[in-house]
């Protein structure tokens, strides 16, 4: 009976009493209720009740000030940094006065998440520093670049690659708005975070690359580096590219560069390439400063016994003979004291220069050695450029070559930069490079797409660039450095070597020219479905291949099968500046660069190859002349620089007694500028030209086109008919009642033209 006995015992536990034991205590009952409590204290200084609160302090909409916003952005969490920032953006559109006296505090923080872990933080601040750096003023925000910068470079070494690729886009932002100040430095032994800059560049680059290892897969350098995508590479590569274009631009800008006071932010045409055909630096800096504009203060009477160098029209000469031959002092306007600082500069910067040299040199070296080297040391069968580019977004080739041109061009650009040998080695190189790129140029696309085509001629333009480098070379060098290995071979093969080497050039120059020619007549060949106009930047990079080819001596041009002839590049030049519109932006540029090429012959230290007199362009050049004034009524007041060049185009090119301005071309002037001043309807009458439209307080061009009328009344002295009277009334009309009336009224007494 076992069963029952259990469940004996069972009952009786119900009714048996525990028994005590020694040091245990009682036991408490089953159904004992627990009474005690545990109390814990919360901290909550800013919400006391005992503190009251400014309600003056500028809040977001969630009543957050700023203190409270910048104690977030220390926050463990990322969600709540990044709301940090968006706040901060709101409470700043709110309440805009108080950006500037929290911005040393607020930067302060923001720079320590730069490299923070957390992606949408990172993409948070950059976007947060786009909206509010812009809207600060350069000079208070100069002083916190060295901060931004430090910082910056420390996530460019950071071990997480997408931490280095979102520095690179810190750097752009900073690039754009303050690029003197991020690539202050890059040269050796120039205070400044350049050179740290350069040096993150190239340790993000290097992931991924062994020097030396140009075949196989890639492969990491170390346990540290990963391999970065294309992508990545990319973003890098123009970051890179815009950094040493902002470098080299700064290091190669005169210290007499000026600006134009119309527009500060127009572009400058370059004249670099022009030095090698002036005999001396000071005559080359003068006919610099030929259109460049200075501020002055402008009198109300014209003092006839100390008259202004910024007066263009000097009575005494213009009322010459046109044939006269006048000197640079007389009527240039420039003071040739001016020019003293030019030796006094080169001699002070001299130590300068060689280290920007080294420099240059040493990272082409660095980065070819990267870069190019895997794409271009292949032999032309294994160099497929169309499946490259098509491979790496369109872009990854002519990004890379824009940047050997930035480095190529500031080595070679300067005629006192380095000694035969070294520019013997570069030109080596450079020629090397562009042996791999001839069998394929033009470039033409795989496929029909606009990113596609514009890509590939951004790279046609390059090659021209770097050719016409080799070239300008040649022309710099003196005859004995040129055939010094010719004069004195070391064996055969040296010489061979060298007539190998001038013959690719021919060739390349032949290939180059008949491009550059279709180009500015609209047929663009590199297989482009639409012709792309000529923007400012490709018309400045198109300038130096131009020149080249115009200065060729004449024993050089040797045609080839499909070879343009040299005077079709002048023609096709000439056709491109008449062509082109007024409202363009590439206007100003080819009026200043065509007058330029006509004033080279009235310089006397002078010596290129190029002479305006042995075109036979002389009527397209009549023709180019007499289309400026109704470019100039097309303009009015929209667009004050373009303007203002062909005014001083017209100035100079009239005082320095330019054989394209004969006895025609001068009544063709007066009749065409007097619409500019009055207009004569048939059925309105007179009305007021374009020129009564430019704001009084452009007063330097208006009283430039003052100036125009009375050099061209005074050097027309044969023209005393109907022409020249319209022009004195229209003039006489548009500036009656303003501050330009004594001024022409002194004018035309001073010359007798009343």
């Amino acid at each position: 009976m076992p069963k029952s006995s259990k469940k004996k015992k069972e009952k009786a536990v119900d009714f048996s009493k525990a028994k005590l034991k020694l040091g245990k205590g009682k036991q408490l009952p089953s159904n004992v209720v627990d009474t005690s409590f545990k109390a814990r204290s919360i901290a909550l200084p800013t919400q006391s009740i005992a503190v009251e609160k400014d309600a003056t302090l500028p809040t977001t909409r969630r009543k957050q000030s700023f203190d409270d916003l910048l104690s977030l952005m220390k926050h463990y969490n990322a969600n709540t940094r990044k709301d940090a920032i968006l706040s901060f953006r709101e409470l700043f559109g709110l309440h805009p006065d108080i950006v500037e006296s929290s911005m040393t505090i607020l930067l302060g923080a923001c720079v320590r998440i730069i490299g923070d872990e957390d992606a949408g933080v990172r993409k948070t601040l950059l976007s947060f520093l786009s909206w509010l750096l812009p809207i600060i003023s350069k000079e208070d925000l100069i002083p916190h670049v060295p901060m931004l910068i430090l910082f910056t470079t420390s996530a460019q070494t950071h071990i997480f690659p997408e931490i280095r690729i979102d520095a690179v886009r810190f750097l752009d932002l900073f690039l754009e708005l303050v690029p003197e100040s991020v690539v202050d430095g890059w040269i050796q032994g120039n205070p400044g975070h350049g050179k740290r800059v350069l040096e993150g560049y190239l340790g993000i680059l290097s992931a991924g690359t062994k020097y030396g290892d140009t075949e196989g897969e890639v492969k990491a350098t170390s346990t540290a580096s990963v391999v970065l995508s294309s992508q990545s590479k990319l973003i890098v590569l123009k970051s890179l590219s815009a950094f040493l274009t902002h470098a080299v631009s700064q290091q190669l800008r005169p210290s007499n560069h000026a600006t134009s006071n119309l527009d500060p932010a127009a572009v400058l045409l370059p004249t670099w390439f022009l030095a090698p055909s002036f005999r001396s630096a000071r005559s080359f800096s003068a006919y610099e400063r030929l259109f460049q504009s200075e501020s002055v203060d402008y009198q109300s009477q014209l003092d006839a016994e100390y008259p202004r160098d910024d007066f263009i029209c000097m009575p005494d000469f213009a009322t010459g003979p046109l044939a006269t031959a006048w000197s640079l002092n007389d009527l240039s306007g420039l003071s040739l004291a001016q020019t003293e600082s030019l030796t006094h500069l080169n001699s002070n910067t001299s130590s300068l220069i060689v280290r920007y040299r080294i420099s240059s040199s040493t990272w082409l070296e660095r980065f070819t050695r990267l870069y190019l080297l895997r794409i271009l040391i292949a032999p032309p069968s294994s160099f497929h450029l169309a499946r490259i580019l098509l491979k790496q977004s369109s872009t990854f080739l002519p990004v890379t070559a824009r940047i050997m041109r930035t480095l190529y061009g500031s080595i070679l650009q300067d005629r006192f930069s380095l000694s035969v040998a070294e520019e013997e080695t570069v030109c080596d190189e450079l020629s090397t490079l562009l042996g791999h790129m001839t069998g394929y140029f033009p470039f033409r696309p795989a496929r029909r797409e606009i990113k596609v085509e514009h890509a590939f001629q951004d790279l046609n333009v390059i090659y021209c660039e770097l050719t016409a480098l080799l070239v300008l070379v040649s022309f710099r060098r003196p005859s004995g450095d040129i055939s010094r290995k010719a004069r004195f071979p070391t064996s055969r093969s040296h010489a061979s070597s060298h007539v190998k080497h001038e013959s690719k050039l021919t060739l390349q120059v032949g290939l180059v020219r008949t491009y550059v020619t279709r180009l500015l007549l609209g047929e663009d060949n590199s297989g482009a479905q639409i012709s792309r106009p000529l923007i400012p930047t490709m018309y400045i990079a198109l300038l130096p291949t131009i020149w080249a080819l115009l200065n060729q001596p004449k024993e050089s041009h040797t045609r080839s099968q499909g070879e343009a002839p040299t005077d079709t590049v002048l023609s096709a030049m000439l056709n491109h500046a008449i062509r082109t519109t007024s409202n363009s932006a590439v206007k100003g540029l080819t009026v200043e660069f065509v007058a330029r090429i006509l004033l080279l012959e009235t310089e006397t230290d002078y010596c290129g190859n190029f002479d305006v007199r042995n075109t036979g362009e002389q009527e397209k050049f009549q023709e180019w002349i007499l289309h400026l004034p109704r470019t100039l009524w097309e303009l009015g007041p929209q667009n004050l620089t373009a303007s203002e060049i062909i005014i001083r185009s017209l100035l100079r090119l009239l005082h320095r007694g330019s054989i394209m301005i004969k006895h025609e071309e001068i009544i063709g002037l007066q009749t065409r500028l007097t619409p500019f001043f009055t207009i004569t309807h048939p059925v309105r009458g007179r009305l007021p030209g374009p020129f009564t439209k430019i704001p009084t307080s452009s007063q330097l061009i208006r009283r430039l086109a003052v100036d125009l009328v009375v050099t061209i009344l005074s050097v027309s002295t044969r023209s005393e008919g109907e022409e020249k009277e319209n022009l004195m009334i229209a003039v006489g009309s548009a500036v009656s009642g303003t501050l330009e009336e004594g001024y022409w009224q002194q004018l035309v007494r001073a010359t007798g033209l009343s």
